[in-house]
């Protein structure tokens, strides 16, 4: 979350970070309402705080003077009923501050992070920067099919029965689908441990409450998720929400950053607001497979990080020889929790475009004031929130549309890529 201690503070060329940040405001296309609110109530609790200090400091003068008073051998009744009534005052004003302390902290969870000064300035995905593209787009001589009519002519790819066992928006694999998922999942999750160095993890699939807040999937994104009725838990959309709130409520080492997991599991969405958004095939489903990059960095290197875990989700495309493009998202179309953000879009024949495969994002210390998740520089200096950053490394499901898609073959079998080979034998389907 935004660091509201930072709204007093004057920057080194003399602005002022709060008008920094409602600029960062406008560029994301949200309003100053919430950050208004948060001002107006920090304001009345620190008026409220001063007033209690200062009735304090009126207690301390009295309880002297009673103290003097009784040494002396007077009558000191009067003071002491006065004291009491000092005491009860101060009380009133700490319940008070704290009432609004807490008003504070829970509108402050839907303030968005303030974006990288490298961040292109932009309403919508039309101006999101191009960085690089890696490979031309595949043509073939024949009509290239999309995902979901190859699957379904092969067998493998079952949408029909699943909207009958669960409902739209869910699919069976089945046979070499199956096998190609699984082989994916293996050769991502062995590529980023042995190749990259991540220490593999396979985290809880549920999780409480407070671990949504830390990554900020809560409050602002409540209806995008699936909560476990009668608990506080809820499914997890993506294993970063288990994987960063690892580390919660703790104290690291300076010495031990950066650390970094690759995690696999399954990940549930509610999708709400994609009603009529890729109602075919796997693109936007329910439930689908991922592997998720994680770092904990400290802060004076997180943006190297940031490149390099980039780079490691963009390997899993080299490796497989599919065509992508890195793109630079703007200030109007970044995640909410997000200080810079690029995505990786692979390209699909069969719609002749290129989608989302991943996102890689640095956070700075947004997700880590959340969390609570510190570092001790120097091993014993003041403790100082870590940087954050994850990506997907990559989203398995759309990888093997992309393997479908690109793969396909005029007969309608499917090659399999050779960096398969060690997990799945080189045959067509």
């Amino acid at each position: 979350m935004i660091d509201i201690k930072l709204f007093d503070r004057k920057n080194e060329n003399g602005t002022s970070f709060i008008d920094e940040y409602k600029k960062s405001l406008s560029n994301r296309g949200e309003s100053n309402d919430t950050l208004d609110k948060v001002l107006e109530l920090n304001k009345k609790r620190k008026e409220i705080f001063t007033k209690a200090e200062t009735e304090k400091a009126k207690q301390n003068k009295v309880s002297g003077d009673i103290a003097k008073m009784k040494r002396e051998g007077q009558d000191a009744s009067k003071l002491i009923e006065e004291m009491g009534q000092l005491s009860a005052e101060v009380k009133k004003l700490e319940a008070h501050a704290a009432a609004i302390d807490s008003d504070v902290y829970n509108l402050a969870l839907y303030l968005p992070n303030k974006p990288h000064s490298s961040v292109p300035l932009g309403t919508s995905a039309a101006d999101n920067k191009l960085i690089k593209q890696v490979g031309d787009p595949r043509k073939f001589n024949f009509k290239a099919k999309e995902h979901w009519e190859i699957g379904e002519k092969l067998g493998i790819l079952d949408f029909e029965r699943a909207g009958k066992v669960t409902g739209a928006r869910f699919t069976f694999l089945k046979g070499q689908a199956a096998r190609l998922e699984r082989a994916l999942i293996q050769f991502m999750m062995d590529l980023h441990s042995d190749k990259h160095g991540y220490t593999e993890m396979i985290p809880p699939y549920i999780v409480n409450q407070q671990s949504l807040i830390g990554t900020a999937q809560l409050p602002k994104f409540k209806d995008d998720l699936f909560h476990l009725e009668g608990t506080n838990y809820a499914l997890i959309p993506t294993a970063e929400v288990p994987v960063t709130n690892y580390f919660a409520n703790e104290i690291l080492n300076e010495s031990e950053l950066p650390i970094s997991f690759c995690a696999y599991s399954p990940c549930f969405r509610s999708e709400a607001g994609s009603h009529g958004r890729d109602t075919k095939g796997l693109i936007r489903q329910h439930q689908f497979h991922k592997v998720e990059l994680m770092t904990f960095s400290h802060p004076d290197k997180s943006y190297e990080a940031h490149e390099k875990l980039t780079a490691h989700a963009e390997k899993v495309l080299e490796e497989l020889e599919l065509p992508y493009r890195r793109m630079l998202l703007c200030t109007g179309d970044m995640g909410f929790g997000s200080s810079k953000t690029y995505d990786l879009e692979v390209w699909l024949p069969g719609p002749e475009e290129y989608r989302e495969i991943s996102s890689c994002s640095n956070f700075e210390d947004f997700q880590a004031r959340r969390a609570n998740i510190r570092f001790r520089p120097g091993g014993n200096g003041k403790p100082q929130f870590v940087h954050t950053l994850n990506g997907s490394g990559l989203a398995v499901g759309r990888t093997l549309i992309a393997i479908l898609e690109n793969y396909q073959q005029e007969d309608g079998t499917i090659k399999i890529p050779t960096a398969l080979k060690k997990w799945y034998p080189l045959t067509s389907q």
